[in-house]
């Protein structure tokens, strides 16, 4: 039997195939191919996911299998000083069903969320009524600046747009504390768990026994916040292993809420209609 037939949806993952991808990939225990990845997610009963949409603004460059859904990102390759054609690409993506949101990269792209220059991506994600997810916390190059990912920065945008929906991915890590305080103060403010792992991970039980100290901080502060039906499982795979994730998630998430953190608070703030 799978985890108690658990099914899981995969809030924050990458589908492309960006070289760089490859190794990373291998080192979590895959290959960067959809079979794998389609396997991956068979074996570990992840019944859809949704792809943090990277590469191109240009809805073309966007097809994915129908076991998943995409945020159209605005990353540093897209970032465009033609603000009007950004806008107009974004919304193209927010009219197929298949787009379930926006993503928002402020430390690379070095500009705060709460930035007047966001004011027509977020007036599109009110339009649609897609949720705008944004990276904060840690980032996976040096030149990324983090004072405009820290999850502070997301308090503003909340209060500026009270009727859009956000997602602060990857909980602010490591900055825990004041992603809790914007959560707990914002409630137009969810939390996915990806990145929080890395790689294979050859023996749970040692690690869990080992990072105890940084899995309690975790169970406390969601305990604190006690709102479960803000917190959405996610991956960030290539980055991690299913398996080991989710062992991962089930150690600091209380089971009475594990339905509604691994699939029930996704299906409904990425509006999937599984």
């Amino acid at each position: 039997m799978k985890a108690k037939e658990l099914r899981v949806i995969d809030s924050h993952f990458h589908f492309c195939d960006y070289i760089g991808f490859n190794q990373i990939a291998i080192a979590a225990g895959y290959t960067n191919t959809e079979e794998c990845l389609h396997k991956a997610f068979q074996d570990n009963n992840i019944v859809h996911g949704v792809v943090m949409g990277n590469k191109t603004l240009d809805p073309a460059g966007h097809h994915y299998p129908d076991y998943m859904s995409y945020c159209i990102g605005l990353d540093s390759n897209v970032f465009y000083d033609n603000m009007d054609l950004m806008v107009e690409q974004v919304e193209e993506n927010l009219k197929r069903k298949q787009c379930c949101g926006i993503k928002l990269y402020p430390g690379y792209n070095h500009v705060y969320v709460y930035d007047e220059l966001y004011d027509p991506i977020y007036e599109l994600a009110r339009k649609y009524n897609k949720p705008v997810a944004i990276h904060t916390g840690l980032t996976a190059t040096a030149n990324a600046l983090l004072k405009y990912s820290h999850p502070m920065t997301l308090d503003e945008a909340a209060v500026k747009y009270p009727d859009v929906q956000f997602v602060m991915c990857h909980i602010g890590n490591p900055f825990l504390q004041d992603a809790i305080a914007v959560l707990e103060k914002n409630h137009n403010v969810a939390v996915d768990l990806s990145g929080l792992l890395e790689g294979k991970i050859p023996d749970m039980v040692t690690f869990l026994r080992d990072k105890q100290g940084y899995i309690s901080m975790l169970r406390d502060w969601l305990n604190y916040l006690g709102s479960y039906d803000r917190v959405m499982f996610g991956t960030d795979w290539p980055l991690a292993n299913f398996a080991d994730y989710i062992t991962f998630v089930k150690d600091f998430i209380p089971e009475t809420y594990w339905d509604d953190v691994f699939f029930n608070n996704a299906n409904r703030i990425y509006q999937l209609g599984l």
